[in-house]
């Protein structure tokens, strides 16, 4: 089974910086796309950036000009480098992966803004 795990979650003051990464196991097939997304109490999980096969890339508006999504789909990989984090980007965060079979998630990293 496709097994995803992430690092790189923690705590950090308003303004730092961090960087998560996921790396998938398994028998990944044909890689459509890799992405984080943020899921905070009493909202739905929200995407925050995306890689697609062919290196194009997709943010929200709340990381566009922050974030960076790179990724090697070869090794089945994604980081999502985050700078300049506030308060509201506290969550936990998620790795996704799609490929022509499935929907597959990581187990989560918690990632938490203070002032």
């Amino acid at each position: 089974q496709v097994q995803l795990l992430e690092s790189g979650g923690g705590s950090v003051e308003a303004g730092g910086s961090l960087t998560l990464s996921c790396t998938a196991s398994g028998p990944v097939f044909s890689i459509n796309n890799m992405g984080w997304y943020r899921q905070t109490p009493g909202k739905e999980r929200e995407l925050v950036a995306q890689l697609f096969r062919g290196d194009s890339t997709y943010y929200s508006d709340s990381a566009k000009d922050r974030f960076t999504i790179s990724g090697d789909m070869t090794k089945n990989s994604v980081s999502l480098q985050m700078r300049g984090l506030n308060v509201e980007d506290t969550g936990i965060y998620y790795c996704n992966l799609q490929d022509l079979r499935d929907s597959y998630w990581g187990q989560g990293t918690q990632v938490t803004v203070t002032t």
